[in-house]
């Protein structure tokens, strides 16, 4: 019988967030990994996950298709982790989510490779985002490129390090009020990052259905407020929650979009969040949840204090349970 030594998983985004974690659940289980970035230079923490000479990073921008074929030369498994939050110069939606993604699926065709794309719960080609229309483009172009393609949409993904939780956590520190953009009604599915990969290290595996998209969420939907107030609860911090109309909100994000660290909302974010972001009935019933790849998901009140500890007031940096 092969063993996983004998596969090579090319990983798009290897660097990032999910990548990160994507990374280790590879080299957890043995496969061979090619790290594909921008800058390899600085993606020398992947390193200790896997065992020396298991996982190998190289140059590659999706805008650049030459690079893309290189990365993926010799490649049994392709996986497609880049997405960005916010544009910035050339890192539009549509140049990273939509042709990026094409550019990706395309080069998998071409070396024979399977492929795994990881878009987003909310991909919409008729939505008022462009951050949806492009991961709608991304998923349209993959399957169009590789039928036979598994796609993953996460819902919100949450973890040491993440862009969600951290961002609340730290503007509380700084805040008197947190934000309830549209009342704070959104309705979410947080999930833990630990279970997005695994689910993408069982669809390498040939765990999940071939063609098939997958919508990954958490064992609770949560409203935003009610997020919020996880987040404050384990940070201890005493923080009013204020409704902020959503056009209201748009209009502030005009100009936060500009803002630094924490403080900055875009104008898209806020569309985004006129729209619940769970696990749809449709994906329950037909099995193409985490539970249906035998996953039982961690919530958030579970894994978020093991990291969002750090935020409570100075001189109470000690963990909080669950």
């Amino acid at each position: 019988m092969a063993s996983n030594l004998d596969t090579l998983v090319t990983v798009f985004g290897g660097s990032g967030f999910v990548g990160r974690n994507v990374v280790r659940a590879l080299a957890k289980r043995d496969y061979r990994i090619r790290v594909a970035v921008r800058r390899p230079e600085l993606a020398g923490h992947l390193q200790p996950l896997g065992r020396v000479g298991q996982i190998h990073t190289v140059q590659a921008n999706l805008r650049y298709p030459e690079s893309v074929a290189a990365a993926l030369r010799d490649s049994h498994v392709a996986i497609n982790l880049v997405g960005i939050l916010t544009e910035s110069g050339a890192q539009t939606f549509d140049a990273v989510q939509g042709e990026g993604a094409a550019t990706v699926a395309k080069a998998a065709a071409a070396a024979g490779a399977r492929l795994v794309h990881v878009s987003a719960i909310g991909a919409d080609a008729e939505s008022a985002s462009s951050y949806a229309r492009a991961k709608a483009a991304g998923e349209a172009a993959a399957l169009a490129a590789v039928p036979e393609a598994v796609i993953m949409r996460p819902s919100v993904v949450f973890g040491p390090e993440d862009q969600f939780t951290n961002r609340f956590a730290g503007l509380a520190r700084i805040a008197p009020f947190l934000p309830l953009i549209g009342g704070g009604e959104t309705r979410m599915q947080p999930v833990y990052v630990g279970d997005v990969a695994t689910a993408v290290a069982d669809a390498v595996e040939g765990k999940a259905r071939a063609g098939a998209t997958y919508e990954l969420g958490g064992p609770e939907v949560l409203s935003f407020r009610e997020i919020l107030k996880i987040i404050l609860d384990i940070t201890d911090r005493n923080r009013a929650l204020l409704p902020l109309p959503f056009g209201l909100a748009k209009l502030q994000a005009a100009i936060l979009q500009f803002a630094p660290g924490p403080l900055k909302l875009t104008p898209d974010q806020v569309e985004l969040l006129r729209h619940d972001n769970v696990v749809s009935e449709a994906a329950k019933a037909a099995g193409l949840t985490l539970q249906g790849l035998g996953i039982t998901p961690d919530s958030l009140e579970a894994v978020a204090p093991q990291y969002l500890w750090r935020f409570r007031p100075s001189g109470q940096f000690q963990r909080k349970s669950a």
